[in-house]
C-alpha cells in the first residue's frame, strides 16, 4: 500500500463546498442506476416549494418552507404564528404542499424531522408515521423523522 500525505483543511469555502456537493452527486449517480435514469429529467433537481398565508393585514400568519425531489416532499419549514394555532392554519399549508406536490409535481410520499417539543403529534394526525426517532439531538431533545405515502387511484 502506497502511503500519500494530503492537507487537511477545514472552514466554510462556498466554491469546495459546491464542487464537494457536484462530486458526490457525480459519484452517487455514477454508482446508482436509479440515480442514472433520473439524470436529464425533471426528477433530478430539487424544485423549491412554498406556501405562505396572511392575515386580512397582509401580515405573514404562516408558512411551509420545502422542496420536491424526484418522488418525494421534503417539508423542511411548517409555522404557524401563534395568535393562529388552533385554527386549521398548520393542516391547511401542509395540505396545500402536498396537493402541489402530488398534482403538479408527481410526488408519491413525503418526509420531514421535527422535535418532540414541536409537533410530530400533529404530523401523526396529517397521517404521518414515524420511521426514525434520534433520542438527544441536540441533548435533551428527541428529534422524529416522519413519512407519508399517498394511495393513488387507477
Amino acid at each position: 500500500m502506497v502511503s500519500r500525505m494530503f492537507r487537511i483543511e477545514t472552514g466554510d469555502d462556498k466554491e469546495r463546498r459546491d464542487l464537494l456537493r457536484r462530486r458526490l452527486l457525480d459519484a452517487n449517480t455514477a454508482a446508482s442506476p436509479v440515480l442514472r435514469a433520473l439524470r436529464g429529467t425533471p426528477g433530478e433537481r430539487e424544485l423549491p416549494l412554498q406556501v405562505w398565508a396572511l392575515d386580512e393585514d397582509g401580515t405573514l400568519a404562516g408558512g411551509l418552507v420545502g422542496h420536491t425531489w424526484t418522488t418525494w416532499l421534503h417539508v423542511t419549514y411548517l409555522w404557524v404564528d401563534d395568535r393562529t394555532r388552533g385554527t386549521g392554519l398548520g393542516s391547511r399549508l401542509l395540505t396545500e404542499a402536498e396537493r402541489v406536490a402530488r398534482e403538479e409535481r408527481g410526488c408519491h410520499a413525503a418526509r420531514l424531522e421535527t422535535w418532540d417539543f414541536q409537533a410530530p403529534d400533529f404530523y401523526r394526525k396529517q397521517g404521518y408515521e414515524v420511521v426514525a426517532v434520534i433520542p438527544d439531538y441536540p441533548p435533551g431533545i428527541t428529534e422524529y423523522t416522519l413519512t407519508k405515502h399517498w394511495q393513488f387511484s387507477p
